[in-house]
């Protein structure tokens, strides 16, 4: 049987990895489970996902965590497939004669393998967020608004698009994209502070939020 496309294509259009912000067995598990890349087109999150988590190959029986939340995308007989292929990994090869020489050679790769990790800059995880900004009345003044939104700088955050969503009765609420770094940003306390102009602002709200 193979992946649930459709559920894994949903399942991935806010997030980068199948489970957690970095890579892991997860993703590894339905990446073997796949196979090869898909069509763009008709899948982008999934392809997009499988291109990012191929360019780990040389990493992939290193990666933490375990192919648990990956078994969810998959028909059973896949499943034991791939969980058989992940079992015939191994990262220091058969240690079956426990002597001297097979202790250096095993010295040898960790040494390797922890140098090549600590190398590896560890991925930032990005979220764009659509915000909307409602004003008081029809009477207030728009562009100062704005001005004031994009006045808040902040380490990890990039202002985006934005433009004035009609909602009725002549309102119209401004309707923003910023980028931000999750580790640095939060999306509370960005609203917190907006909400401070309180001249201008009557309140936002989260309209859409997607991982990047």
């Amino acid at each position: 049987m193979s992946a649930d496309l459709v559920k894994l294509e949903q399942h991935l259009a806010t997030r980068s990895y199948v489970e957690g912000y970095t890579p892991s067995q997860a993703d590894v598990f339905i990446f073997k489970a796949l196979g090869a890349a898909l069509d763009a087109s008709k899948s982008p999150n999934v392809a997009r996902w499988y291109t990012h988590i191929q360019s780990y190959a040389a990493e992939h029986a290193t990666l933490p965590g375990s192919s648990t939340a990956g078994e969810t995308f998959v028909g059973t007989g896949v499943a034991a497939s791939a969980a058989a292929e992940e079992d015939d990994v191994d990262l220091f090869g058969s240690d079956e004669e426990e002597d001297a020489e097979a202790e250096r050679i095993k010295a040898e790769r960790v040494a390797a393998y922890n140098a090549k990790k600590a190398g590896k800059a560890k991925p930032v995880a990005k979220s764009i967020v659509t915000m909307d900004v409602k004003p008081w009345d029809d009477e207030t003044n728009m562009e100062e608004l704005e001005k004031a939104v994009r006045s808040i700088e902040q380490d990890g955050l990039l202002w985006g698009a934005s433009k004035l969503v009609p909602i009725g009765y002549g309102i119209k609420k401004l309707q923003i994209t910023v980028v931000v770094e999750d580790e640095k940003v939060s999306t509370d306390e960005l609203q917190e502070t907006i909400a401070e102009f309180d001249e201008w602002v009557q309140s936002t709200d989260i309209a859409a939020m997607q991982k990047l």
